[in-house]
Protein backbone atom coordinates (compact mmCIF):
# COMPACT_ATOMS: atom_id res chain seq x y z
CA UNK A 1 0.00 0.00 0.00
CA UNK A 2 1.40 3.37 -1.06
CA UNK A 3 1.37 6.07 1.61
CA UNK A 4 0.46 9.53 0.41
CA UNK A 5 3.37 11.91 1.09
CA UNK A 6 2.73 14.66 3.61
CA UNK A 7 1.85 18.00 2.10
CA UNK A 8 4.01 20.91 3.11
CA UNK A 9 2.01 23.67 4.77
CA UNK A 10 2.17 27.25 3.53
CA UNK A 11 1.83 29.97 6.16
CA UNK A 12 1.51 33.71 5.68
CA UNK A 13 0.61 36.66 7.88
CA UNK A 14 -1.92 39.43 7.29
CA UNK A 15 -0.95 42.67 9.02
CA UNK A 16 -4.10 43.37 11.08
CA UNK A 17 -5.86 46.61 11.74
CA UNK A 18 -8.30 47.34 8.94
CA UNK A 19 -11.25 45.46 10.38
CA UNK A 20 -13.22 44.85 13.54
CA UNK A 21 -11.14 41.81 14.45
CA UNK A 22 -8.41 44.01 15.90
CA UNK A 23 -8.72 44.56 19.66
CA UNK A 24 -7.39 48.08 20.10
CA UNK A 25 -8.22 48.07 23.81
CA UNK A 26 -5.65 45.33 24.45
CA UNK A 27 -2.68 46.78 26.39
CA UNK A 28 -0.35 45.16 23.84
CA UNK A 29 -2.01 46.92 20.89
CA UNK A 30 0.20 49.38 19.03
CA UNK A 31 0.09 51.64 16.01
CA UNK A 32 -1.04 50.39 12.61
CA UNK A 33 0.82 53.25 10.89
CA UNK A 34 4.22 53.53 12.62
CA UNK A 35 6.86 51.75 10.58
CA UNK A 36 8.14 50.00 13.70
CA UNK A 37 4.87 48.05 13.81
CA UNK A 38 5.36 46.78 10.28
CA UNK A 39 8.98 45.90 11.00
CA UNK A 40 8.11 43.92 14.14
CA UNK A 41 5.36 42.02 12.35
CA UNK A 42 7.46 41.28 9.25
CA UNK A 43 10.48 40.14 11.19
CA UNK A 44 8.35 37.83 13.33
CA UNK A 45 6.89 36.27 10.18
CA UNK A 46 10.35 35.87 8.66
CA UNK A 47 11.78 34.42 11.87
CA UNK A 48 9.02 31.80 11.69
CA UNK A 49 9.91 31.11 8.02
CA UNK A 50 6.49 32.20 6.71
CA UNK A 51 5.99 32.44 2.96
CA UNK A 52 4.87 36.07 2.90
CA UNK A 53 3.36 39.09 4.60
CA UNK A 54 0.10 40.47 3.22
CA UNK A 55 -1.25 44.03 3.21
CA UNK A 56 -4.88 44.77 2.39
CA UNK A 57 -6.00 47.98 0.71
CA UNK A 58 -8.38 50.79 1.61
CA UNK A 59 -9.04 53.52 -0.92
CA UNK A 60 -11.51 55.66 1.01
CA UNK A 61 -12.46 56.36 4.60
CA UNK A 62 -15.53 54.29 5.41
CA UNK A 63 -18.71 56.01 6.53
CA UNK A 64 -21.82 55.01 8.41
CA UNK A 65 -24.83 57.26 8.87
CA UNK A 66 -22.97 60.07 7.12
CA UNK A 67 -20.02 60.03 9.54
CA UNK A 68 -16.58 58.44 9.42
CA UNK A 69 -16.91 54.91 10.75
CA UNK A 70 -15.21 55.25 14.14
CA UNK A 71 -15.12 51.54 15.00
CA UNK A 72 -12.67 50.75 12.23
CA UNK A 73 -9.22 51.93 11.31
CA UNK A 74 -9.29 55.39 9.77
CA UNK A 75 -6.85 55.23 6.91
CA UNK A 76 -3.73 53.23 6.21
CA UNK A 77 -0.34 53.91 4.57
CA UNK A 78 0.26 53.36 0.88
CA UNK A 79 0.89 49.69 0.09
CA UNK A 80 3.88 50.10 -2.22
CA UNK A 81 5.63 52.50 0.15
CA UNK A 82 5.35 50.08 3.07
CA UNK A 83 6.37 46.99 1.08
CA UNK A 84 9.37 48.74 -0.47
CA UNK A 85 10.52 49.83 2.99
CA UNK A 86 10.04 46.29 4.35
CA UNK A 87 12.17 44.92 1.51
CA UNK A 88 15.13 46.69 3.12
CA UNK A 89 14.64 45.14 6.59
CA UNK A 90 13.83 41.55 5.55
CA UNK A 91 15.74 39.02 3.47
CA UNK A 92 13.43 36.16 2.47
CA UNK A 93 9.86 37.04 3.43
CA UNK A 94 7.48 37.51 0.48
CA UNK A 95 5.82 40.94 0.20
CA UNK A 96 2.22 40.86 -1.00
CA UNK A 97 0.01 43.88 -1.59
CA UNK A 98 -3.56 44.42 -2.75
CA UNK A 99 -3.82 46.80 -5.69
CA UNK A 100 -7.12 47.59 -7.38
CA UNK A 101 -7.63 46.93 -11.09
CA UNK A 102 -10.69 49.16 -11.42
CA UNK A 103 -9.13 52.51 -10.60
CA UNK A 104 -5.51 52.01 -11.69
CA UNK A 105 -3.78 51.58 -15.05
CA UNK A 106 -1.67 48.58 -16.18
CA UNK A 107 1.52 50.49 -16.99
CA UNK A 108 1.88 52.16 -13.60
CA UNK A 109 0.97 49.04 -11.60
CA UNK A 110 3.26 46.78 -13.65
CA UNK A 111 6.10 49.26 -13.23
CA UNK A 112 5.57 49.46 -9.46
CA UNK A 113 5.45 45.69 -8.97
CA UNK A 114 8.40 45.04 -11.28
CA UNK A 115 10.36 47.63 -9.30
CA UNK A 116 9.37 46.02 -6.00
CA UNK A 117 10.42 42.62 -7.32
CA UNK A 118 13.86 44.02 -8.18
CA UNK A 119 14.23 45.86 -4.85
CA UNK A 120 13.31 42.72 -2.89
CA UNK A 121 15.31 40.26 -5.03
CA UNK A 122 12.20 38.43 -6.18
CA UNK A 123 9.75 38.59 -3.28
CA UNK A 124 6.87 40.65 -4.71
CA UNK A 125 3.25 39.52 -5.07
CA UNK A 126 0.13 41.29 -6.29
CA UNK A 127 -3.36 40.59 -4.97
CA UNK A 128 -5.57 41.62 -7.88
CA UNK A 129 -8.96 42.93 -6.78
CA UNK A 130 -11.87 44.80 -8.34
CA UNK A 131 -13.90 47.56 -6.75
CA UNK A 132 -17.61 47.14 -6.18
CA UNK A 133 -18.97 50.53 -5.07
CA UNK A 134 -19.48 54.00 -6.50
CA UNK A 135 -18.64 55.51 -3.11
CA UNK A 136 -14.99 54.48 -3.44
CA UNK A 137 -15.02 55.43 -7.11
CA UNK A 138 -15.71 59.07 -6.25
CA UNK A 139 -12.04 59.36 -5.26
CA UNK A 140 -10.95 58.53 -8.82
CA UNK A 141 -11.47 59.78 -12.34
CA UNK A 142 -13.12 56.44 -13.10
CA UNK A 143 -16.09 57.34 -10.92
CA UNK A 144 -18.90 54.98 -10.13
CA UNK A 145 -18.48 51.25 -10.37
CA UNK A 146 -18.57 48.60 -13.04
CA UNK A 147 -21.18 45.83 -13.21
CA UNK A 148 -19.85 42.49 -11.95
CA UNK A 149 -19.19 41.02 -15.40
CA UNK A 150 -17.38 44.17 -16.53
CA UNK A 151 -15.27 44.29 -13.35
CA UNK A 152 -13.83 40.85 -14.04
CA UNK A 153 -13.52 41.55 -17.75
CA UNK A 154 -11.45 44.63 -16.94
CA UNK A 155 -9.43 42.74 -14.33
CA UNK A 156 -8.58 39.92 -16.75
CA UNK A 157 -7.49 42.35 -19.45
CA UNK A 158 -5.64 44.45 -16.87
CA UNK A 159 -3.66 41.41 -15.73
CA UNK A 160 -3.04 40.22 -19.30
CA UNK A 161 -1.74 43.67 -20.21
CA UNK A 162 0.52 43.75 -17.14
CA UNK A 163 1.92 40.36 -18.18
CA UNK A 164 2.69 41.74 -21.63
CA UNK A 165 4.63 44.54 -19.94
CA UNK A 166 6.50 42.17 -17.62
CA UNK A 167 7.36 39.99 -20.62
CA UNK A 168 8.41 42.87 -22.89
CA UNK A 169 12.03 42.32 -21.89
CA UNK A 170 13.68 38.99 -22.64
CA UNK A 171 17.12 37.43 -22.40
CA UNK A 172 18.48 39.25 -25.45
CA UNK A 173 17.49 42.72 -24.37
CA UNK A 174 20.20 43.58 -21.84
CA UNK A 175 23.89 43.62 -22.64
CA UNK A 176 26.13 44.67 -19.77
CA UNK A 177 28.88 47.11 -20.64
CA UNK A 178 31.43 46.46 -17.90
CA UNK A 179 33.56 49.42 -18.97
CA UNK A 180 30.99 52.18 -18.52
CA UNK A 181 28.61 50.45 -16.12
CA UNK A 182 25.68 51.16 -18.46
CA UNK A 183 23.38 48.86 -20.41
CA UNK A 184 23.05 48.60 -24.16
CA UNK A 185 19.46 47.93 -25.24
CA UNK A 186 18.44 46.42 -28.54
CA UNK A 187 15.40 47.43 -30.56
CA UNK A 188 13.12 44.94 -28.80
CA UNK A 189 13.80 46.08 -25.25
CA UNK A 190 10.55 46.80 -23.45
CA UNK A 191 8.50 47.30 -26.60
CA UNK A 192 4.79 46.60 -26.16
CA UNK A 193 1.49 47.26 -27.88
CA UNK A 194 -1.89 46.29 -26.48
CA UNK A 195 -5.23 47.05 -28.09
CA UNK A 196 -8.38 45.77 -26.41
CA UNK A 197 -11.81 46.80 -25.10
CA UNK A 198 -10.38 48.24 -21.87
CA UNK A 199 -6.85 49.36 -22.78
CA UNK A 200 -5.25 50.74 -25.93
CA UNK A 201 -1.61 51.42 -25.11
CA UNK A 202 1.79 51.04 -26.75
CA UNK A 203 5.29 52.16 -25.98
CA UNK A 204 8.34 50.87 -24.17
CA UNK A 205 8.35 49.43 -20.65
CA UNK A 206 11.29 50.85 -18.72
CA UNK A 207 11.84 48.18 -16.03
CA UNK A 208 13.85 45.11 -17.11
CA UNK A 209 12.44 41.67 -16.43
CA UNK A 210 12.46 41.08 -12.68
CA UNK A 211 13.93 38.17 -10.67
CA UNK A 212 10.66 36.22 -10.60
CA UNK A 213 9.88 36.94 -14.25
CA UNK A 214 6.55 38.24 -13.00
CA UNK A 215 5.40 38.91 -9.45
CA UNK A 216 3.24 36.18 -7.92
CA UNK A 217 -0.46 36.88 -8.57
CA UNK A 218 -3.15 36.41 -5.91
CA UNK A 219 -6.91 36.62 -6.33
CA UNK A 220 -9.49 37.08 -3.59
CA UNK A 221 -12.94 36.62 -5.18
CA UNK A 222 -15.26 33.84 -4.03
CA UNK A 223 -17.91 34.23 -6.75
CA UNK A 224 -18.04 31.89 -9.73
CA UNK A 225 -16.35 34.61 -11.80
CA UNK A 226 -13.68 35.01 -9.14
CA UNK A 227 -12.96 31.29 -8.97
CA UNK A 228 -12.70 31.10 -12.75
CA UNK A 229 -10.39 34.11 -12.83
CA UNK A 230 -8.15 32.47 -10.23
CA UNK A 231 -8.07 29.16 -12.10
CA UNK A 232 -7.10 30.85 -15.35
CA UNK A 233 -4.64 33.50 -14.22
CA UNK A 234 -3.71 33.44 -10.51
CA UNK A 235 -0.90 31.70 -8.65
CA UNK A 236 -2.86 31.65 -5.39
CA UNK A 237 -6.37 32.42 -4.16
CA UNK A 238 -7.47 33.65 -0.76
CA UNK A 239 -10.12 31.19 0.40
CA UNK A 240 -12.91 32.02 2.84
CA UNK A 241 -13.40 28.60 4.35
CA UNK A 242 -11.60 27.32 7.43
CA UNK A 243 -13.75 24.27 8.17
CA UNK A 244 -13.15 20.79 6.81
CA UNK A 245 -16.29 20.28 4.72
CA UNK A 246 -16.57 23.81 3.31
CA UNK A 247 -12.84 23.97 2.73
CA UNK A 248 -12.71 20.67 0.86
CA UNK A 249 -15.65 21.67 -1.34
CA UNK A 250 -14.05 25.01 -2.24
CA UNK A 251 -10.64 23.39 -2.76
CA UNK A 252 -12.03 20.71 -5.08
CA UNK A 253 -14.12 23.20 -7.06
CA UNK A 254 -11.27 25.60 -7.75
CA UNK A 255 -8.68 22.91 -8.44
CA UNK A 256 -10.92 21.09 -10.94
CA UNK A 257 -11.14 24.28 -13.03
CA UNK A 258 -7.38 24.31 -13.67
CA UNK A 259 -7.34 21.58 -16.31
CA UNK A 260 -9.30 23.60 -18.85
CA UNK A 261 -6.50 26.17 -18.80
CA UNK A 262 -3.79 23.55 -19.17
CA UNK A 263 -2.62 24.01 -15.59
CA UNK A 264 -1.57 21.42 -13.02
CA UNK A 265 -2.96 21.06 -9.50
CA UNK A 266 0.16 22.54 -7.91
CA UNK A 267 0.07 25.69 -10.02
CA UNK A 268 -2.58 27.35 -7.82
CA UNK A 269 -2.34 27.54 -4.03
CA UNK A 270 -5.49 27.89 -1.92
CA UNK A 271 -4.87 29.89 1.25
CA UNK A 272 -7.83 30.81 3.48
CA UNK A 273 -7.55 33.61 6.01
CA UNK A 274 -7.54 32.29 9.57
CA UNK A 275 -7.72 33.79 13.05
CA UNK A 276 -6.40 32.02 16.13
CA UNK A 277 -6.46 32.08 19.92
CA UNK A 278 -3.81 30.19 21.87
CA UNK A 279 -3.74 29.09 25.49
CA UNK A 280 -1.75 26.79 27.73
CA UNK A 281 -4.72 24.40 27.54
CA UNK A 282 -7.69 24.03 25.22
CA UNK A 283 -10.03 25.16 27.99
CA UNK A 284 -7.97 28.28 28.64
CA UNK A 285 -7.94 29.09 24.92
CA UNK A 286 -11.73 28.70 24.67
CA UNK A 287 -12.19 31.06 27.60
CA UNK A 288 -9.82 33.58 26.01
CA UNK A 289 -11.61 33.26 22.66
CA UNK A 290 -14.93 34.10 24.30
CA UNK A 291 -13.44 37.21 25.88
CA UNK A 292 -11.77 38.30 22.63
CA UNK A 293 -15.08 38.04 20.77
CA UNK A 294 -16.76 40.26 23.36
CA UNK A 295 -13.98 42.81 22.92
CA UNK A 296 -14.26 42.62 19.13
CA UNK A 297 -18.05 43.06 19.23
CA UNK A 298 -18.77 45.84 21.69
CA UNK A 299 -22.30 47.10 22.11
CA UNK A 300 -21.58 49.98 19.75
CA UNK A 301 -20.07 47.63 17.18
CA UNK A 302 -23.10 45.35 17.37
CA UNK A 303 -25.48 48.23 16.62
CA UNK A 304 -23.34 49.43 13.73
CA UNK A 305 -23.21 45.91 12.33
CA UNK A 306 -26.98 45.53 12.59
CA UNK A 307 -27.42 48.78 10.69
CA UNK A 308 -25.69 47.15 7.70
CA UNK A 309 -28.68 44.82 7.40
CA UNK A 310 -31.48 47.10 8.55
CA UNK A 311 -30.17 50.06 6.49
CA UNK A 312 -31.56 52.31 9.23
CA UNK A 313 -30.28 54.38 12.11
CA UNK A 314 -30.54 52.03 15.10
CA UNK A 315 -28.54 54.13 17.56
CA UNK A 316 -31.55 54.36 19.88
CA UNK A 317 -31.65 50.60 20.46
CA UNK A 318 -30.07 48.86 23.43
CA UNK A 319 -27.37 46.40 22.26
CA UNK A 320 -28.23 44.23 25.27
CA UNK A 321 -31.90 44.27 24.32
CA UNK A 322 -33.97 42.50 21.64
CA UNK A 323 -33.77 42.95 17.88
CA UNK A 324 -35.73 45.84 16.33
CA UNK A 325 -39.38 45.05 15.67
CA UNK A 326 -39.27 47.06 12.45
CA UNK A 327 -38.16 45.55 9.15
CA UNK A 328 -35.01 46.51 7.24
CA UNK A 329 -35.21 49.34 4.73
CA UNK A 330 -34.89 47.64 1.34
CA UNK A 331 -33.28 49.06 -1.76
CA UNK A 332 -29.85 50.62 -2.09
CA UNK A 333 -27.85 50.54 1.11
CA UNK A 334 -27.17 54.15 1.99
CA UNK A 335 -26.26 53.98 5.66
CA UNK A 336 -22.99 52.01 5.34
CA UNK A 337 -20.65 53.23 2.62
CA UNK A 338 -17.35 51.59 1.73
CA UNK A 339 -18.18 48.52 3.81
CA UNK A 340 -17.54 45.15 2.16
CA UNK A 341 -19.85 43.42 4.65
CA UNK A 342 -22.86 45.09 3.06
CA UNK A 343 -22.48 42.71 0.11
CA UNK A 344 -23.11 39.70 2.35
CA UNK A 345 -26.77 40.56 2.84
CA UNK A 346 -28.39 40.33 -0.56
CA UNK A 347 -31.84 39.69 0.99
CA UNK A 348 -32.04 41.79 4.18
CA UNK A 349 -35.67 40.85 4.87
CA UNK A 350 -34.82 37.14 4.85
CA UNK A 351 -31.71 37.77 6.93
CA UNK A 352 -33.79 39.65 9.50
CA UNK A 353 -36.33 36.81 9.60
CA UNK A 354 -33.61 34.21 10.21
CA UNK A 355 -31.95 36.32 12.88
CA UNK A 356 -35.22 36.91 14.72
CA UNK A 357 -35.88 33.18 14.76
CA UNK A 358 -32.39 32.48 16.10
CA UNK A 359 -32.59 35.23 18.72
CA UNK A 360 -35.98 33.99 19.92
CA UNK A 361 -34.90 30.35 20.03
CA UNK A 362 -31.76 31.11 22.06
CA UNK A 363 -32.94 34.25 23.87
CA UNK A 364 -30.14 36.36 22.36
CA UNK A 365 -29.67 40.11 22.66
CA UNK A 366 -28.51 42.19 19.69
CA UNK A 367 -24.87 41.94 20.79
CA UNK A 368 -25.12 38.21 21.49
CA UNK A 369 -26.73 37.63 18.10
CA UNK A 370 -24.01 39.54 16.24
CA UNK A 371 -21.36 37.50 18.06
CA UNK A 372 -23.21 34.29 17.18
CA UNK A 373 -23.67 35.13 13.48
CA UNK A 374 -20.28 36.63 12.68
CA UNK A 375 -17.06 34.75 12.21
CA UNK A 376 -15.37 33.49 15.33
CA UNK A 377 -11.78 32.36 15.58
CA UNK A 378 -10.70 29.69 13.10
CA UNK A 379 -8.23 27.93 15.38
CA UNK A 380 -8.69 27.82 19.17
CA UNK A 381 -6.68 25.68 21.57
CA UNK A 382 -3.25 24.91 22.94
CA UNK A 383 -0.29 25.13 20.58
CA UNK A 384 -0.43 21.36 20.09
CA UNK A 385 -4.15 21.43 19.30
CA UNK A 386 -3.83 24.30 16.83
CA UNK A 387 -0.88 22.63 15.08
CA UNK A 388 -2.98 19.47 14.72
CA UNK A 389 -6.01 21.40 13.43
CA UNK A 390 -3.95 23.17 10.76
CA UNK A 391 -2.17 19.99 9.68
CA UNK A 392 -5.43 18.03 9.50
CA UNK A 393 -7.08 20.57 7.20
CA UNK A 394 -4.11 20.79 4.85
CA UNK A 395 -3.56 17.03 4.62
CA UNK A 396 -7.31 16.60 3.93
CA UNK A 397 -7.10 19.02 0.97
CA UNK A 398 -9.25 21.68 2.61
CA UNK A 399 -6.42 24.19 2.00
CA UNK A 400 -2.78 24.42 1.02
CA UNK A 401 -2.07 26.59 4.02
CA UNK A 402 -3.40 29.63 5.86
CA UNK A 403 -2.98 33.39 6.04
CA UNK A 404 -3.00 34.15 9.75
CA UNK A 405 -4.76 37.27 11.04
CA UNK A 406 -3.90 38.02 14.69
CA UNK A 407 -6.17 40.28 16.75
CA UNK A 408 -3.38 42.43 18.18
CA UNK A 409 -1.05 44.79 16.27
CA UNK A 410 1.88 44.26 15.94
CA UNK A 411 2.84 41.48 18.37
CA UNK A 412 -0.11 39.16 17.89
CA UNK A 413 1.89 36.76 15.74
CA UNK A 414 4.71 36.24 18.26
CA UNK A 415 3.24 33.41 20.33
CA UNK A 416 2.17 31.48 17.23
CA UNK A 417 5.69 31.77 15.83
CA UNK A 418 7.24 30.59 19.09
CA UNK A 419 4.89 27.72 19.93
CA UNK A 420 2.88 26.42 16.94
CA UNK A 421 5.52 26.67 14.22
CA UNK A 422 8.05 24.42 16.04
CA UNK A 423 5.36 21.75 16.42
CA UNK A 424 4.55 21.86 12.70
CA UNK A 425 8.26 21.55 11.99
CA UNK A 426 8.46 18.50 14.27
CA UNK A 427 5.64 16.96 12.25
CA UNK A 428 7.72 17.42 9.11
CA UNK A 429 5.06 19.56 7.40
CA UNK A 430 6.68 23.00 7.62
CA UNK A 431 10.14 24.20 6.66
CA UNK A 432 12.86 24.75 9.22
CA UNK A 433 14.58 27.21 6.92
CA UNK A 434 13.98 28.84 3.56
CA UNK A 435 15.15 26.65 0.70
CA UNK A 436 15.04 29.37 -1.95
CA UNK A 437 15.29 33.12 -2.27
CA UNK A 438 12.10 34.16 -4.09
CA UNK A 439 8.46 33.98 -3.15
CA UNK A 440 7.90 31.59 -6.04
CA UNK A 441 10.49 29.33 -4.42
CA UNK A 442 8.62 29.45 -1.10
CA UNK A 443 5.29 28.60 -2.76
CA UNK A 444 6.73 25.92 -5.03
CA UNK A 445 5.80 27.82 -8.19
CA UNK A 446 7.81 27.78 -11.39
CA UNK A 447 9.23 30.99 -12.84
CA UNK A 448 7.11 31.90 -15.87
CA UNK A 449 8.89 32.13 -19.17
CA UNK A 450 8.83 35.31 -21.22
CA UNK A 451 6.63 35.44 -24.29
CA UNK A 452 9.63 34.71 -26.48
CA UNK A 453 10.04 31.39 -24.68
CA UNK A 454 13.28 32.40 -22.98
CA UNK A 455 13.75 33.15 -19.32
CA UNK A 456 15.28 36.60 -18.96
CA UNK A 457 18.75 36.85 -17.46
CA UNK A 458 20.41 40.17 -16.62
CA UNK A 459 24.06 40.03 -15.76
Amino acid sequence: MTTKPLKQIHLAAHFPGVNNTTVWSDPAAGSHIDFDSFVHFARTAERAKFDFLFLAEGLRLREQGGRIYDLDVVGRPDTFTVLAALAAVTDRLGLTGTINSTFNEPYEVARQFASLDHLSDGRAAWNVVTSWDAFTGENFRRGGFLPREERYSRAKEFLATAHELFDSWDGGDILADAGSGTFLRDARAGAFAHKGPQFDIEGRFNVPRSPQGRPVVFQAGDSDEGREFAASDADAIFGRYGTLDEGRAFYADVKRRLAKYGRGQDELKILPAATFILGDTDAEAREAAHEVRRLQVSGQTAIKYLEHVWNRDLSGYDPDGPLPDIDPETGENTIALGRASVRQFRDPLETARQWRALAEAKNLSIRELVIATTSGQTFVGSAASVAEQIDTLVQADAADGFILVPHVTPGGLDTFADTVVPLLQERGVFRTDYEGTTLRDHLGLATPRAASGRRAEAS
